[in-house]
């Protein structure tokens, strides 16, 4: 049996072991009792990782992974008939009001310009420099603005069937996309 001052010596000696760890001072956290799990070492984006099996540390997400918040595109890249009924199901939910038709003109000059030119008649600077062999499609033409709004965004979301124009869907929020549109059929005025 244990005398009860050799108790209340172990309760002390216990409770002074634990409250050693537990301290409100934030510049001195006080004992980690496993540090390699409180200290995990980081690894730099673009550094070697022995943890991987390519040693490549900036991992792609997986295969069809969606970004929180993100809809899944349900229209294939380079397919006519996805354009298509892109063009027939996806209808224009931007008001084309002043404050829309300028977001729309910002986001086309940071967007669209060098190639499409400022105007939009396919004359922009990377084809006027020579940079770009092959004339842009213009933009104010009866080709273009004769398209539902639906194929439009789906051709700036996936690029162009001829693969001359690359996809900006991951690069142009899907409103500011739908808002170029909206400025692109003004420009034809």
């Amino acid at each position: 049996m244990i005398k009860p001052t050799l108790k209340l010596l172990l309760v002390i000696l216990t409770s002074t072991l634990l409250f050693t760890g537990c301290s409100h001072d934030r510049n001195n956290p006080g004992y980690a009792y496993m540090p390699d799990m409180y200290y995990s070492e980081p690894y730099d984006a673009y550094t070697e990782n022995p943890v991987f099996a390519d040693s490549i540390t900036n991992q792609s997400p997986p295969e069809g992974s969606i970004a929180l918040g993100q809809t899944p595109y349900p229209y294939k890249a380079k397919s006519f008939e996805d354009q298509q009924r892109a063009g027939v199901e996806l209808l224009n939910p931007i008001e084309t009001d002043e404050a829309n038709l300028a977001i729309g003109k910002e986001q086309f000059r940071i967007y669209c310009s060098n190639c499409h030119g400022v105007l939009g008649k396919g004359d922009g600077y990377l084809f006027t420099s020579k940079k770009f062999p092959v004339k842009p499609t213009s933009l104010v033409d009866d080709y273009v603005q004769k398209k539902p709004d639906g194929e439009l965004y789906h051709i700036i979301s996936t690029g162009s069937i001829s693969g001359l124009m690359s996809a900006h869907g991951t690069q142009i929020k899907a409103d500011h996309r739908w808002m170029i549109i909206n400025y692109m059929r003004t420009l034809a005025k």
